[in-house]
């Protein structure tokens, strides 16, 4: 058996799907937004911007200069130091702390994976000359890659991204996006360098310089004549004080007295919060609903009822999530509606804790009833001579098309024959309206035909007008549809909810809770059903999420995974969700007990396998390097166990087990250890070659960290180890070192 794992974050075919190129699959641990063009400075030559030349790039690299020598890698050591540079969290707080102080902002992009970045990341911003550089300006980073699994832990507390510091990855990524659309002129390039004044116009925009000297005297030159900026006021300030300031360095003063803080300096800075609302503090709100002292919890939950800010919007959601006094809920959810005057999430949020308390006046449990599928294919002759001796009558057409739908039903006829059969159901069907008919039977018939024409939009609009017409209520005495039938409208019928709760969010209008509670029935009815697919609950999982019905959504999925325990899409959303509330070591911990579970499927050794690469590479973006050689280690012998359990998955489990090979070599190689780091090397050849030229969840691919692990072992003269990397190499198709289409392997 073979398993197709895809190059975003969903996984494309089920544990039991046919064999495919595995050379076409990597690892999704990554969530974040893929930059759209490629980034890389070194590419193709690209020339400098007019900046960069202003302050002195040369037109190329210099002669007898390679790009590690330009451009070093931190090593474990260097990424263990701290980030110097005190980042601003929102680009909205860099604004104020430049107006405040006069002094200028700067604008730093930078991505995983280029070299240049790699370099001002693990190496330049945790400089103490270049933080002295910096010191006059306000400065903001930009980056789209995510390197932590959250941003906030199980207390509320921030989880700084490891690359960056001071701020979260959602926070660098928000930033991005931002500034993208305000300053980047429609290019994402990396790294970059802007200054902008006080008045929020570009200074100057360094980028695809060929050294790093240029960037430094673009940091010297900038500030010329500028005066010294204003320090902002702090001496004999209270921490409660410094609460109204946005600045990095108070927010992270107050952040860490109200953690450390007792009972009384927690309340007073609450109190502040709620007295000086210019600045929010969303932060320590929700720090403090986390918090066991009730009263703190109190008085930041009656902060968020009067906030003002969208970031107080998330801190909703999550006080929401817990058992509430009534009146304090009503209070946070009337706080959500207001907030959804300006802001649609907010106004999602409110609707989605109104319609989870609703029940549908849609859709009843009182029936439940069948009619044989069976017994209509096979009565498809007597239905139609009835119809050719009465062929005005629309009963007897919806008769007739219920039986065609049955017959194309049974799956024994060949693709063509089924599509005529589906077609004249709905020839059926659509003259019987035409003529009046007007039923729910009608339009449940009719949305199943087009729904497998492939004409999912009508498909939708008669779904909904089939349980809009009392196909489910209480009071409908009509004969019942087909499983088939009921379970195919009921989809078709949430679908259509769901599409439109997404229009009104997007339209920013408002949309009646009574929807989101006709989802809820017609899924939990689809849920019941022996009929139903993991498509139907993935569908229903997603939307809860995107909702924000954390909790709901949690049992979702938990109950869809009893059903489909071999899910490749279930599992998917699975490792995110674990990655998401519990990091990577809480999503190995979750699958070494699904493995060990009586009864596991042969397939969990196979998930869990592939949990363990997510968890190594999540462990890489956390300058985790220990942890991450013991989980690729684990994902090993994993995939070695489906060896045996599933024989005929071979091939991709070698594929993997050869990117964690790769893994394992790229994180020697950072580390240092050369002899291992060539040993991993070798070991991912040996294991699989065609997979050398495909990115891991890091957008790395083996040939990649091999050409890398060349120079280097070239520039240190290990000359046993080189030979034996350049035998491997020289073995290989070149084709497998080249720059990886991205475009195609993050499966655009």
């Amino acid at each position: 058996m073979n398993l197709l794992l895809p190059l975003g974050s969903l996984l494309l075919c089920s544990a039991l799907a046919a064999a495919q190129d595995p050379g076409s699959a990597r690892p999704d641990a990554a969530t974040a937004p893929r930059p759209a063009t490629g980034q890389s400075p070194r590419a193709g030559g690209a020339a400098p911007s007019d900046d960069a030349f202003r302050y002195g790039s040369p037109p190329t690299l210099a002669p007898g200069t390679t790009e590690p020598q330009m451009w070093p890698a931190a090593d474990a050591e260097g990424w263990a130091k701290p980030v110097l540079i005190p980042w601003q969290r929102t680009f909205d707080d860099a604004l104020e702390v430049s107006k405040k102080s006069g002094a200028p902002v700067l604008v730093c992009v930078n991505m995983d994976g280029e070299i240049a970045s790699e370099h001002f990341a693990g190496v330049r911003y945790r400089d103490p000359a270049t933080a002295k550089a910096l010191e006059p300006y306000v400065c903001v980073i930009a980056s789209v890659y995510r390197h932590t699994t959250r941003d906030y832990d199980e207390a509320g507390r921030r989880v700084h991204c490891p690359r960056f510091g001071t701020v979260t990855c959602a926070e660098h990524i928000a930033n991005e996006v931002e500034l993208y659309a305000k300053y980047f002129e429609g290019k994402r390039i990396s790294p970059r360098h802007i200054m902008l004044g006080l008045e929020g116009t570009k200074q100057y925009d360094v980028y695809y310089s060929w050294d790093t000297q240029t960037v430094f005297t673009a940091f010297a030159k900038g500030v010329e004549g500028w005066p010294p900026p204003t320090q902002l006021a702090r001496d004999g300030m209270s921490m409660p004080e410094r609460a109204s300031s946005a600045d990095i360095v108070d927010r992270i003063a107050v952040e860490q007295t109200y953690q450390s803080g007792d009972h009384g300096q927690r309340v007073a800075i609450l109190r502040s919060v709620i007295a000086n609302r210019a600045v929010n503090q969303n932060d320590i709100l929700r720090m403090a609903i986390f918090d066991l002292d009730l009263e703190c919890a109190r008085l930041a939950r009656a902060a968020l009822a009067q906030s003002e800010s969208e970031g107080a919007i998330d801190v909703i959601a999550e006080a929401l999530k817990v058992p509430l006094d009534a009146t304090e809920r009503a209070q946070l959810v009337a706080a959500a509606e207001r907030l959804g005057e300006q802001f649609p999430r907010a106004r999602t949020l409110a609707a989605l804790h109104r319609g989870l308390g609703m029940n549908s006046s849609k859709i009843s449990g009182s029936v439940d009833v069948s009619v044989s599928a069976t017994e209509y294919a096979a009565s498809v002759q007597t239905r139609g001579e009835a119809i050719e001796a009465r062929p005005k009558d629309p009963v007897l057409m919806l008769d007739f098309a219920e039986s065609l739908l049955a017959r194309a039903g049974e799956g024994r006829a060949d693709a063509r024959l089924n599509r005529a059969l589906l077609e004249d159901a709905r020839i059926q069907l659509e003259d019987a309206a035409k003529l009046g008919l007007d039923t729910w039977r009608l339009h449940a018939t009719l949305a199943a035909a087009l729904d497998q024409l492939g004409q999912s939009g009508r498909a939708m609009e008669h779904a909904l007008n089939a349980v809009e017409g009392g196909m489910w209520g209480a009071g409908n005495s009509e004969v019942a549809a087909t499983d088939a039938v009921k379970v195919r409208v009921l989809a078709l019928f949430a679908q259509a909810r769901q599409e439109a709760i997404r229009k009104a969010y997007r339209e920013k209008s408002k949309w009646p809770p009574e929807w989101l509670a006709d989802i809820n029935a017609a899924y939990g009815k689809l849920a019941a059903h022996p009929l139903v697919s993991e498509d139907n609950l993935v569908s229903y999982y997603d939307f809860l999420n995107w909702l924000g019905g954390t909790r709901r959504a949690g049992a979702t999925l938990d109950d869809a995974l009893a059903k489909f325990p071999e899910s490749a899409v279930l599992h998917d959303r699975l490792r995110g969700r674990l990655l998401w509330e519990k990091g990577p070591a809480e999503l190995e911990r979750e699958y070494s007990k699904r493995v060990a579970a009586p009864n596991a499927s042969p397939q969990e050794s196979w998930f869990a396998g592939y949990a363990s690469l997510v968890a190594a590479e999540n462990f890489r973006r956390r300058k985790e390097p220990a942890a991450a050689l013991a989980a690729y280690g684990r994902g090993i012998e994993l995939y070695e166990r489906n060896h045996g359990a599933v024989p005929e998955g071979r091939d991709v489990c070698d594929h993997f087990i050869a990117l964690a090979h790769a893994g394992l070599a790229r994180v020697q190689l950072e580390r240092g250890d050369l002899q291992a780091a060539t040993d991993a090397m070798l070991a991912a050849f040996q294991r699989r070659t065609a997979s050398t030229g495909t990115m891991d969840g890091l957008d790395i691919t083996p040939g990649m960290t091999a050409l890398m692990l060349k120079s280097i072992l070239a520039e240190k003269q290990a000359t046993e180890l080189s030979s034996r990397l350049n035998v491997a190499m020289d073995a290989l198709d070149p084709a497998l070192f080249a720059e990886p289409d991205f475009a195609r392997q993050r499966g655009r």
